[in-house]
């Protein structure tokens, strides 16, 4: 009997998976439907050992279309780009790495700046002219400037803002949208 038990605990744990894997997968559907431009489902199979935090594998590579540069996404919001493609698989370079950029805006005030990574696993925003509204919880999109994604697609929310005094350069400090320590399925945008 209890062989057979955990045999039904194992059965059970194995469904329970099964069920939040279709739960993610529906929401990634939903999303690939209300994209505007064409995309390929991938897995997320690994992550580079040298750059644990900063670049994740996807099963996906040159022979499905992936080319370096294209950006990657999920139902959540913007993960990364393209950084490498070999015949079947692709590494992505994650939002949170230093070399990442992209063009975005703070969604209420439309005040546009440059994205880049943070060695904290948090994003900057920089080359914002003025603060003009942007606040502490604020949504960052990105803008119709960015040519990896299309405009409108959740960077993340403001967690700090900088005033940098004698300059009055204005700095946001960004909290990405996405879980990128929980990262299973993506889609890259082609």
């Amino acid at each position: 009997m209890k062989n057979e038990l955990k045999l039904l605990e194992s059965r059970l744990i194995g469904l329970e998976e099964l069920i939040k894997a279709n739960n993610r997968l529906e929401k990634l559907l939903e999303f690939k439907r209300n994209l505007i431009k064409p995309s390929v489902a991938a897995n997320v199979i690994g992550r580079d050992p040298s750059r644990w935090n900063s670049v994740v594998v996807i099963d996906k590579g040159s022979r499905d279309g992936v080319k370096v540069g294209m950006g990657v996404v999920n139902s959540s919001g913007i993960i990364g780009k393209v950084a490498e493609t070999e015949k079947n698989l692709s590494k992505v370079m994650l939002l949170t790495d230093p070399q990442f950029s992209v063009a975005a805006l703070a969604q209420e005030s439309r005040k546009s700046g440059l994205i880049s990574g943070t060695l904290q696993g948090l994003c900057r925003m920089r080359y914002i002219k003025e603060l003009g509204g942007i606040k502490i919880g604020d949504k960052i999109v990105t803008s119709k400037l960015s040519n990896a994604f299309p405009e409108g697609l959740l960077v993340g929310e403001v967690a700090q803002v900088n005033i940098t005094p004698d300059t009055n350069e204005v700095e946001c400090i960004i909290r990405p949208g996405v879980s990128l320590s929980e990262l299973e399925e993506v889609l890259v945008i082609k």
